[in-house]
């Protein structure tokens, strides 16, 4: 069981400002676009608050970052942090 939280090796977490957000429809685009678990989008119109686990955080930061400005940028790997490395 130790690596099965690890499928997903990116904590990606983010906030994106634009006009028009809706948190339901970048949920839908996410389940339907990319693998992964754990998505939180909360957030209202102008502001959403991202955090993600996925194989592939860059796909998740160039389509946020169609949808406004993204900022407050973090990728963690969590295999790392699971062996007890830092960096």
């Amino acid at each position: 069981m130790s690596g099965e939280y690890t499928e997903f090796r990116y904590d990606t977490q983010l906030l994106i400002e634009g006009e028009g957000l809706d948190e339901d429809v970048i949920r839908d685009y996410f389940e339907a676009n990319f693998k992964g678990d754990c998505l939180l989008a909360v957030g209202d119109d102008e502001l959403i608050k991202i955090h993600y686990h996925t194989n592939e955080p860059w796909k998740v930061l160039e389509y946020c970052a169609t949808l406004g400005e993204i900022y407050d940028i973090v990728v963690e790997d969590m295999d790392r942090q699971s062996r007890g490395l830092q960096g």
